[in-house]
């Protein structure tokens, strides 16, 4: 089997990811950074959703496992205590996939710009980067919903639901359910504006397009990265095709992970 490492850098997941390449090695698996079937991240959520992004192309070949060296982390489900039974695991035993609905964020430009696909395990956000309010029309299935005014939008993935969206006041999720939500940063409510003023759940077969209507300068956010754009016209989202698939050599039920990180043992 091939594998690939990614870590956050620091001394600890660094050392870890030496043991662990020398050990997979001895055990006769092969370190391949292009093409691998698993991905072994160690550090943080951070660490994994940068090998997300960098292994995007070939999700359907390519299966990941985290190690946490931080605070405990929902997409890492081992500490650097079980390096070595997870290195006997990776090495000996078939892992079982575990499945997560993604996000698809299409951005289409006012300009000639070709639009622009991407993916999110997390979020996508808008704000506008001026420092004004945003506003744009939330259409879903066609249809316009509201005229939004405020800080922003967040729109995020079930397993993303325990992030930015939290913040938010947004539901949390489990990651079974494929489908979106969408939350609001700040809207302004008065006798003149109006939003709906809670979470929104679009189940799979739902799209959501956010049509802007100023020529502000807007940031959309794609999980940690962010794009600048000052022809932005619209953002369409909706739950993708493709799907993260994880590498599960033991049971760690979602709601475990929630209870373990907001509520303690």
């Amino acid at each position: 089997m091939k594998y690939a490492v990614a870590s956050r850098g620091d001394t600890i997941s660094d050392d870890l990811i030496t043991q662990i390449t020398a050990s997979l090695n001895e055990f006769g698996l092969s370190q391949d950074q292009e093409s691998p079937e698993v991905v072994i991240s160690v550090g943080g959520d951070g660490t994994l959703l940068q090998a997300f992004h960098d292994y995007s192309h070939r999700l359907e070949e390519t299966a990941f496992v985290g190690v946490h060296t931080g605070h405990l982390g929902f997409y890492a489900d081992w500490i650097p205590s079980e390096v070595d039974n997870l290195i006997i695991h990776i090495a000996k035993t078939p892992y079982q996939v575990v499945e997560y609905p993604l996000l698809e964020v299409v951005v289409r430009y006012g300009d000639e710009t070709k639009p622009k696909r991407y993916l999110a395990l997390n979020e996508s956000t808008i704000k506008n980067s001026e420092g004004s309010s945003l506003v744009c029309n939330v259409e879903i299935k066609g249809e316009v919903f509201e005229t939004f005014r405020g800080d922003g939008l967040c729109i995020s993935t079930p397993s993303g639901s325990t992030a930015y969206n939290k913040a938010l006041g947004g539901a949390i999720l489990h990651p079974s359910l494929a489908s979106l939500q969408i939350s609001e940063m700040a809207s302004i409510n008065n006798r003149v504006y109006r939003t709906v003023g809670s979470p929104l759940v679009l189940p799979q077969h739902h799209t959501c397009l956010l049509k802007l209507l100023d020529n502000t300068d807007v940031q959309v956010t794609i999980d940690h990265y962010t794009i600048n754009h000052e022809e932005i016209a619209s953002i369409q989202c909706r739950v993708a095709e493709e799907k993260i698939r994880f590498a599960r050599f033991r049971p760690f039920p979602f709601w475990k992970r929630v209870k373990e990180s907001f509520i303690g043992e």
